[in-house]
């Protein structure tokens, strides 16, 4: 039988011989994860003994992970603009530098306005309900194609005390609106960008778990954004706007795609990369 500490020391040495980042702050995840406790707890109890099911746990979580499962999936959570969110392999895990687009749309919306919004392709929900949480007056509805996604997306905004802030719709894109012209103020999406071509280039436990219909879009990453512009031009009002996150080196080609569209603008990430475009439809439209 082995303690808290000689289990959490074992695991990081196994991670890191198997080539995964951070092995130790992933040993003490999975730890929490399969006693269900906190950081603190496995400090201040380094002797205490694994009892058989929470070795048998531990010993599943850390096979997972060592088979390449990203932690997300395994745990069941990732946090995103500072909330909890459930994951599972029918969804993207919720990244940091997404919070880029939530931050685009309350740098073009005031608090106490009221408007409406679509969240395209939303997933887990976090886009939709970061803004939410940020927005009380404002209309959201968060459409994506797949059913599956959108059961973790409503379990979500149930979870976060904002299922009555939220419409969720099943739909191709914008698709489920396509009767209803100039309904919007934003349409937001974090569409799925990355080349066909460059799937070898992924990280591997992206590339073979994360859902690839939400990942790939195409021979140039464009599919899926070049079927949204249009629909969204006609969904938005006048001087409404469409922001989407987009791929490194995308921004030159997106700007091409949005060259009838008013102003246009990109936002770039920590990394200088452009990572969020903004476009306005004119005034005129």
């Amino acid at each position: 039988m082995s303690t808290l500490a000689q289990s959490l020391n074992a695991a990081a040495e196994a991670l890191a011989r198997a080539n995964v980042g951070s092995s130790r702050r992933n040993a003490e995840s999975l730890l929490m994860f399969a006693l269900g406790c906190d950081r603190t707890y496995i400090f201040s109890h380094p002797e205490r003994v694994l009892n058989s099911d929470e070795r048998s746990s531990f010993d599943n979580a850390l096979a997972q992970r060592l088979r390449g499962v990203p932690l997300q999936y395994i745990t069941g959570h990732q946090e995103f603009w500072g909330l909890d969110f459930l994951v599972s392999t029918d969804v993207l895990i919720p990244r940091p530098e997404t919070e880029h687009l939530v931050e685009a749309v309350l740098e073009l919306v005031q608090k106490s306005q009221a408007c409406s919004m679509a969240d395209v392709g939303t997933g887990s929900g976090c886009i939709a309900l970061a803004l939410a949480k940020e927005l009380p007056h404002a209309e959201i509805h968060a459409v994506d194609i797949s059913a599956a996604a959108l059961e973790v997306a409503r379990s979500n905004a149930t979870r976060l005390g904002l299922a009555e802030r939220v419409r969720f719709l099943e739909s191709d894109l914008l698709g489920a609106f396509s009767h209803d012209a100039a309904r919007f103020d934003f349409v937001v999406s974090n569409p799925p960008y990355v080349s066909e071509g460059d799937k070898n280039f992924l990280q591997p436990e992206v590339r073979d778990f994360e859902p690839h219909s939400a990942l790939f879009a195409g021979a140039k990453g464009l599919d899926v954004i070049e079927r949204l512009i249009p629909q969204a031009s006609q969904a938005l009002k006048r001087g409404g706007w469409l922001l989407m996150e987009i791929g490194k080196g995308q921004d030159l080609q997106v700007r091409h795609l949005l060259r009838e569209w008013g102003s246009v603008r990109f936002v770039a990430d920590l990394q200088g990369i452009p990572r969020v475009v903004a476009a306005q439809v004119p005034n005129s439209k």
